[in-house]
């Protein structure tokens, strides 16, 4: 113990002082150091390094439990207490999760469209049917809000806007930019909050010959591509940063 403990601070004090302190001979020392590795620790640094792969690809959002059932899952023999003690030898932790925003407001007295796409999310064509919906951006500002509409044919984005206020105007402006980039689809689908479910989208909807479709309560695979979109773009882009302000959110 004593030896391993100079081992630990030799960067900080002269091994001499250390083992003067410690009344060990420095001879001792050195021959410890120079002893050859354990099969156990030898192992435990092959597999610190797949842990630290596993928890990498993760994007270090995996804790100990995570990354210890994907290794089992790999095929390694493992247990939960070794993981975890190889993860905090690595200072390897997971990343601390933004607290959950609630963005459809279901309780409100709007009148709510039938699910007329049924999880259809495959068109024959491009522009037929449309999907909307609404996320979160965390900025050292606040919470900024996403909308998007996304073409279910090509899975691309065809209108999407920013705001710091979740209302019906954050809709509209996602909705309008998709107009103005391309022709009216056949229908449109989004889940029931509140912002869809008001006059004014309706109205535009209804204006430009869409049909309104939506997702029934608290079932969110009924908009699933909008759903699985939205992870991909924080897994790949807002998780991976820190945002100081709003626009540069935006920007991103």
């Amino acid at each position: 113990m004593k030896f391993a403990f100079i081992h630990a601070q030799k960067a900080h004090f002269p091994v001499a002082f250390m083992c003067e302190q410690l009344e060990v001979s420095r001879s001792g020392y050195y021959a410890w150091v120079r002893r050859p590795e354990s099969a156990r620790k030898t192992k435990d640094r092959a597999l610190a390094e797949v842990v630290a792969d596993v928890h990498e690809e993760s994007r270090r959002r995996y804790g100990s439990p995570r990354v210890f059932r994907e290794l089992k899952a790999r095929g390694y023999r493992v247990s939960k207490k070794r993981v975890a003690r190889l993860m905090r030898q690595k200072g390897l932790r997971a990343r601390a999760r933004r607290r959950f925003v609630k963005t459809t407001d279901s309780a409100h007295s709007h009148a709510v469209a039938p699910n007329v796409l049924k999880r259809d999310f495959s068109p024959e064509k491009p522009n037929s049917k449309w999907a909307g919906d609404i996320t979160y951006v965390w900025t050292a500002e606040g919470w900024l809000y996403l909308a998007v509409v996304l073409d279910l044919f090509s899975r691309k984005v065809v209108g999407w806007a920013m705001s710091d206020t979740i209302d019906r105007q954050l809709v509209l402006s996602a909705l309008t930019m998709a107009l103005l980039n391309r022709p009216a689809p056949d229908l449109h689908h989004s889940d029931r909050g509140s912002q869809y479910a008001s006059e004014a989208y309706r109205e535009l909807l209804e204006q430009q010959g869409i049909e309104c479709s939506m997702s029934r309560k608290g079932n969110c695979w009924d908009n699933a591509v909008v759903e699985s979109f939205f992870s991909s773009l924080k897994m790949e882009l807002v998780y991976e940063r820190s945002f100081q302000t709003h626009e540069e959110a935006k920007r991103a």
